[in-house]
């Protein structure tokens, strides 16, 4: 049975944080499914289509790494899959009171599905897509922050 991970999120944008879960999930799983997710609360930046074309750009160089987008509960799309497994990144402590209510919610929804967390870098445990997309905003420097791609992405939303 192959083992099928999903790791989801908004990518508003992709960051190096990002990718380096993502990076990391595809050494222990066969398959990772990046899926972003369409969170009517949220007023993103990029479309749906676009974030997805940034991350398969950045993660092109992963075969076993493949990009959708769900706008549904994260457990649905997980069974319609058949992932065994949600990646979640955490950054710091900060983050781990919601994540764990969020593992718990799904939890109830599917308990077949585990949730495995991993410690993103130090080097981007301050990293969001919210602090680049500001510091983007005011033509401040990202190269260390995103992906070339993704640099030259914010740079034509913020002409």
């Amino acid at each position: 049975m192959a083992k099928i991970a999903v790791c989801p999120g908004s990518f508003d944008p992709i960051t190096f944080g990002h990718l380096d879960i993502i990076q990391r999930g595809a050494k222990v799983f066969d398959e990772v499914y990046v899926v972003v997710m369409n969170n009517s609360s949220k007023n993103p930046l990029f479309t749906v289509e676009e974030r997805m074309q940034l991350i398969r750009e950045v993660t092109s160089h992963l075969p076993n790494v493949k990009v959708d987008s769900s706008s549904g509960l994260l457990v649905e799309y997980a069974e319609s899959i058949q992932a065994n497994a949600i990646i979640r990144g955490l950054r710091a402590v900060s983050d781990f009171e919601y994540e764990m209510q969020i593992t718990s919610m799904n939890r109830l929804q599917n308990e077949r599905i585990e949730t495995f967390f991993i410690m993103t870098n130090n080097q981007y445990s301050f990293l969001s897509s919210s602090i680049v997309k500001e510091v983007a905003k005011y033509g401040g420097k990202i190269k260390e922050l995103v992906p070339p791609s993704v640099e030259t992405a914010l740079k034509e939303k913020y002409k």
